[in-house]
Formats: C-alpha cells, sequence, structure tokens
C-alpha cells in the first residue's frame, strides 16, 4: 500500500489479489493521440486491436475491485480521416456486452479551457466521459460528498419562509376534482409540509395534484404516480441538497514542470474519490502517469497502489508525492 510500481500493469494486475480494492480509477493512453514513450497501449494501428488491449486491463480491474466497490476509466476520443471514432463509447459497449459491470454513470467532464483547433468545419471538443462502473448492487455510493461545496452555495441562497409559502396549493386542492376526503387529507399534509419548511426542516417542496399538474412521466413515476393515483396528490419533499448531475466542470489542468503529456484534472478525481470510497480505503491506478490519482489519495486519507510503466513518471509521481506530503506535516505545525 502507498507505493507507486514501475512496471507493465498488463503484467502487474496479475498479481494483484482478487477483491482487495475499493476503487480503480484510471485514465488509459488515448488511441493514436500522443507519443508516452515505449509504444504499447495507444499505438495500436487498429481502433479494435486498442479497445481489446483496453479491455484487457479492465477485466483484471473488474477482478481485483471489491463488489462495494467501483472502476471508473476515461477515455478521449479520436478523429480519423475527419470521421469522429467514438472510442469512448465503443469500450463501454464492450464492457456491456460482456457483463463485466454495470455502468452506473457518465460524468461528463466539461472543459472550461479546451485546446483549441485550427479545423473550420468542425466546433472544438470540450468534453469527455468518465465512465462508473460497478460489479454489485452493493456498492459504496456517497452521492453527498460529490461536488459538497454547491451545497454551501445552494443553501446560501435560501431565503426566510415568509407567510404566503404553500398558500398557492390550497386554491388548487379546491378548485380540484379531488373527493371531499381527499381535499381534507391533501390540505392536512400540505400543512405539515409548510409547518417543516418555517422549522427549517425542509428546504422546499412540490405538490402534484390529480386533474392539475401533469402526472409524472417514463421511468421516473414510481411511487410519486402511485400516489397520485390513490390519494389523488403527491408531495416532493427538499431537503436542501443541490442536485447532484453527471456533469463536472473543471479546466485542463497544467503543472509547473510536468514532464507528462497528458495529466487529467486533480479535481475531478478528487470528487470521484469522495463519490466512491471512504477515508482508508484502497485506491488503484493501473496507468498513473504524473501521479495525479494518487496525489488525490493522499491527500483524502485513502491508501493507494500506482502502477506506472515508465521510470520517468513514476520518479516524478512520487516527487509530487513527497512534496504534498512534507507540505502537509509543515502545515500541521504552523501557528
Amino acid at each position: 500500500m502507498n507505493k507507486i510500481f514501475c512496471a507493465d500493469c498488463r503484467d502487474f494486475l496479475g498479481g494483484v489479489p482478487s477483491e482487495s480494492v475499493d476503487l480503480v480509477i484510471t485514465s488509459p493512453p488515448y488511441f493514436q493521440q500522443r507519443e508516452y514513450g515505449g509504444g504499447g497501449i495507444g499505438n495500436e494501428e487498429y481502433i479494435d486491436d486498442y479497445i481489446e488491449n483496453i479491455m484487457a486491463i479492465f477485466r483484471q480491474c473488474v477482478r481485483v475491485v471489491k463488489t462495494t466497490g467501483a472502476v471508473v476509466f476515461n477515455i478521449g476520443d479520436k478523429y480519423i480521416n475527419g470521421n469522429l471514432i467514438l472510442a469512448p463509447y465503443r469500450f463501454a459497449l464492450c464492457v456491456q456486452k460482456e457483463q463485466l459491470a454495470k455502468l452506473i454513470n457518465e460524468v461528463t467532464w466539461v472543459k472550461i479551457n479546451p485546446t483549441p483547433k485550427q479545423d473550420t468545419k468542425k466546433l472544438i471538443p470540450a468534453t469527455e466521459p468518465f465512465f462508473i462502473f460497478v460489479k454489485s448492487s452493493d456498492y459504496y455510493f456517497n452521492k453527498d460528498a460529490f461536488l459538497e461545496y454547491k451545497d454551501v452555495l445552494f443553501n446560501g441562497k435560501r431565503k426566510n419562509a415568509g407567510n404566503d409559502v404553500g398558500k398557492k396549493y390550497y386554491e388548487l386542492i379546491e378548485n380540484s376534482d379531488l373527493s371531499d376526503k381527499q381535499k381534507e387529507t391533501a390540505r392536512n399534509e400540505l400543512q405539515d409540509a409548510i409547518n417543516e419548511v418555517k422549522q427549517g426542516k425542509l428546504h422546499s417542496f412540490r405538490m402534484k395534484i390529480k386533474g392539475v399538474h401533469a402526472l409524472p412521466y417514463g421511468g421516473q413515476g414510481g411511487g410519486r404516480l402511485l400516489q397520485i393515483e390513490t390519494k389523488g396528490f403527491t408531495i416532493i419533499k427538499l431537503y436542501g441538497h443541490s442536485m447532484r448531475r453527471d456533469v463536472i466542470e473543471s479546466t485542463v489542468e497544467t503543472i509547473k514542470g510536468n514532464i507528462h503529456p497528458a495529466v487529467y484534472p486533480e479535481f475531478i478525481v478528487q470528487e470521484l474519490i469522495k463519490l466512491l470510497s471512504k477515508e482508508g480505503d484502497v485506491v488503484l491506478d493501473p496507468f498513473l502517469g504524473s501521479g495525479t490519482t494518487a496525489v488525490a489519495a493522499q491527500r483524502l486519507k485513502r491508501k493507494y497502489i500506482g502502477i506506472e510503466i515508465k521510470r520517468e513518471y513514476a520518479d516524478y509521481a512520487e516527487e509530487r508525492l513527497s512534496k504534498q506530503q512534507k507540505k502537509s506535516r509543515n502545515d500541521m505545525f504552523e501557528i
């Protein structure tokens, strides 16, 4: 634990015990995008060969991760002869075809400062996917920890509940086609929700009334649709948390003195580690590169295992970890 191994992950992962890691998060070399040195994955002639090489690594990652864990892969896309080949989605579909793991989210990285392109007949690519896979339904998922700073902003916009909170719903209830008994129940539950808002237990609420509001649709109806059908209404309670969407905005990261040609943002890695692991958990990156995953894991009090094939990059990652550890010690003793 807490080591970087200079090795080819295709060889090294076979020696990692099954179900010994809590989270795998990595960004393999992109297909024909950059020269990382030494050939290997990313330098294949054909996209199908690249996908199969990535899949071989992914199979091992699924094996070593616990049933409560997750595997996150970030893969970039590529134009060939003017055609976007959809490399990330070819990979994701291969995973699903083999039924190796469930894809629970595609988190889209929106680049605030994308690299400019000279092609006047294409828009600038400004997004990349981070695929979150799990191997069971018992995976750890701390949604409140993901982008938690947004809750501070969200709650900072809260206003004190005035006397008019929920008032419009009383009128809608009276003018609805609900039975007298349903109207009485609706008024009582509406008053309870209003009281909870005034007491600070709720941020706000929404009320849906049969015949007045549009019914929930698609797969999102669930219990709400059943309540509307049986009671004639439903109350949706909002507890003061911002919505956790599958989008994360971040700059394309540059680090002074960095020798690696492709660094994914520490902010994104940090948020995914918080979402999918606890303090003390083990985080593995089979394509460690400049060490970002290990740096984020160390700072968030997780254990890390890094695998990097190129000695120069592995040494640089060790240097970053050492600087961070030294800074942490100095901060502890500052007055």
